[in-house]
């Protein structure tokens, strides 16, 4: 029996743990749900608006009676990314074109069945591929013929079906120039978190180094590798930022500023691949039970001050010349140490150079002028 009552008592253990687990699970869960919808509240609220007006002029300034494609071509193009409203509303409007076109001509010779669906949608959506049509274009095209050959098997109605799509799209484009502010402090907001989260990384390499901690630097290691997922979301909200400003007259005056942290994602690419090969290597050596030179942690450290600078440089910029200063002290320091004695030591020295260049690139200066703040070394240890 002692058996059965200690797995009994384990199970109550275990349920006295799981549910706690379980309920902070579920609020976490919760509150990015929420988050997740504040965050699209404005383009949820723009498709729903866009969707009504669509219809109301379709309905009354057109006169159509069933204005269905206007809301419909209306959401479809304000889609997800500000860039690319341009191109779905030329997609929608000639791939609803070629499918209601192809539709009402088969509607009118052959009428409808199982056999004209098959027919209609394989065909309209052949044609739509010689156009060289995109996959929305292609899935408007087969989409459309289907509803025209079932749903509205009206031959007289292709017209303003087609004129339905056009008008969606247009106040798609008149909604897409009201454009939501958190598109311009995005890129900012996000090249911040990046570069404070590579700071982060630099220092937890650095504490790892010091304590020789191999489960530190393993740590540290898969955040430098995490990282990228954080630089593909600076990429997307440059571009949509970039977008924004180039489609919305009143968001205009921030294009300078948009543009300038678009510019930042080519050398802070740069620099997170080399700190990713430092910490890598930083980690190997310890595994290996290698020794650094002692003054590797204060260098990765001052690496960490230079980074945070630069991030603080974004929001004042009176910063970026602390960030340029530190980085330059940084670049010769490491031209005067003595010669690495290790493989490793050699690499990590290197990446910390290299990365150098990368950051005085994010300060403002060109790549010529960030080489020569980091002067050649006598043993031919170059950043680059």
């Amino acid at each position: 029996m002692d058996p059965v009552r200690l797995t009994l008592e384990q199970l109550r253990e275990l349920r006295d743990d799981v549910a706690p687990q379980a309920a902070r699970r579920s609020r976490a869960s919760i509150r990015r749900r929420v988050t997740r919808l504040k965050d699209r509240a404005f383009f949820v609220a723009q498709c729903a608006l866009a969707a009504g007006v669509a219809w109301w002029l379709a309905r009354y300034v057109l006169g159509h009676d069933m204005p269905f494609f206007a809301p419909v071509a209306a959401m479809v193009c304000l889609g997800f990314s500000f860039g690319q409203r341009l191109r779905r509303v030329a997609e929608v409007m000639v791939g609803v074109a070629v499918g209601v076109g192809i539709g009402d001509l088969f509607v009118h010779l052959f009428g409808t069945g199982v056999w004209q669906i098959v027919f209609v949608v394989g065909l309209a959506m052949s044609v739509a591929v010689l156009l060289g049509a995109g996959g929305l274009m292609v899935t408007q095209a087969g989409i459309q013929a289907a509803m025209v050959t079932t749903l509205l098997p009206d031959p007289s109605a292709g017209v303003s079906r087609w004129l339905d799509a056009a008008l969606g799209g247009a106040v798609a484009l008149a909604a897409a120039t009201i454009a939501p502010a958190a598109a311009i402090r995005r890129p900012r907001q996000q090249a911040a978190e990046v570069l404070n989260e590579l700071a982060s990384i630099l220092l937890e390499t650095a504490d790892s180094l010091t304590a020789h901690d191999d489960a530190a630097a393993t740590d540290a290691l898969r955040r430098a590798r995490a990282s990228e997922s954080l630089l593909d979301d600076l990429r997307s909200a440059a571009a949509e930022g970039v977008a924004v400003v180039r489609m919305s007259p009143f968001r205009r005056r921030h294009k300078g500023r948009v543009q300038q942290i678009a510019d930042l994602v080519v050398p802070l690419d740069r620099a997170i691949r080399n700190v990713r090969v430092l910490v890598r290597r930083v980690a190997v050596s310890i595994w290996r039970d290698e020794r650094m030179p002692a003054e590797y942690p204060a260098l990765l450290e001052r690496l960490a001050d230079g980074t945070r600078l630069i991030a603080e440089s974004l929001f004042e910029p009176n910063a970026r010349v602390a960030a340029h200063r530190v980085l330059g002290e940084l670049g010769r320091r490491t031209a005067e140490m003595p010669i690495p004695g290790s493989l490793s030591a050699v690499v990590a020295l290197g990446q910390i150079r290299s990365t150098i260049v990368d950051l005085l690139e994010l300060t403002g200066a060109s790549y010529d002028e960030a080489r020569a703040l980091v002067p050649l070394r006598p043993d031919g240890l170059d950043e680059k």
